[in-house]
């Protein structure tokens, strides 16, 4: 059956209302101040000073924002690799349990686990530190990852489990050298929904975040242009351009690795 002539230009309209306000982004952030007012559609007055204000004074909060999601990535797949492990090949006493208490944990609204975060903190002295925002952080990232990780280990073979076996591997030689390369897609999705997670992370930043302190993240950088009577529209815009940039980046690197990824699980047994 011949493909409908209007689904492409249907798409492509639809496509360029969702990515308007990525251009309107980078317009503003190349039009000179006096002339953001005027809602040209395209950068007539065109500087670049906005952007030597962003390098020169968000460097450290995207410096935090990098601290922070990388430190995701490592605890989350330390913790949710070995997890889904166990769950997938080991037969885990309480298995299902645990998979329904992951499900569940999802479903907290993550301003009910801030506000429990900072009480904690409070107690511990980790408000305003990047090991704070990394915990908090991975709370939201680590049961999509075990849900994710088991679903791809299912998959994998029980007679490749078996073979490790009977070469004498123990649980985490079996694990180390023949699960996680396998399981490297899954690895690499995982990475990518957790530092995504991470380097957007508003809520837990503004909570845990009490005295506004160099070690902000860059969504909370942003805030500096921000004021009661006056908002620097042009460093703003432009912040968030050069924010954009690393997950943009990351998200067309890793697009054929995530699709896979987050299929494999769906492959019965």
């Amino acid at each position: 059956m011949p493909r409908a002539w209007w689904k492409t230009p249907l798409a492509l309209v639809l496509t360029g209302i969702m990515l308007f306000p990525v251009y309107w982004m980078v317009n503003v952030s190349f039009t000179r101040r006096e002339s953001i007012r005027k809602s040209q559609p395209f950068p007539f007055d065109f500087t670049v000073d906005h952007y030597r204000v962003v390098l020169h004074e968000q460097l450290p909060f995207l410096g935090t924002s990098l601290a922070v999601g990388v430190g995701t990535v490592a605890l989350t797949l330390v913790i949710a690799a070995p997890a889904a492990f166990g769950l997938a090949k080991l037969r885990m006493p309480g298995g299902r349990a645990l998979s329904f208490v992951l499900i569940v944990a999802q479903m907290i609204p993550a301003v009910v686990m801030a506000l429990g975060f900072y009480s904690i903190y409070n107690r511990l002295g980790l408000l305003d530190t990047i090991p704070g925002l990394i915990l908090a952080d991975s709370t939201i990232a680590v049961p999509f990852a075990v849900m994710l990780f088991t679903a791809f280990m299912r998959g994998i073979p029980d007679e490749l489990i078996e073979a490790a076996k009977l070469d004498g591997a123990s649980h985490w030689r079996t694990f180390r050298s023949v699960v996680i390369p396998i399981s490297r897609n899954s690895a690499i999705t995982v990475a990518l929904f957790a530092f995504l997670w991470a380097w957007s992370d508003f809520l837990f930043a503004s909570t845990l975040d009490r005295e506004g302190g160099p070690l902000r993240p860059i969504t909370m950088g942003i805030y500096n242009y921000i004021g009661a009577q006056n908002q620097e529209w042009g460093p703003m815009m432009a912040t968030a351009v050069v924010a954009s940039i690393p997950t943009a980046l990351l998200l067309i690197l890793a697009q054929k690795y995530v699709a896979a990824g987050v299929t494999a699980g769906a492959v019965k047994d």
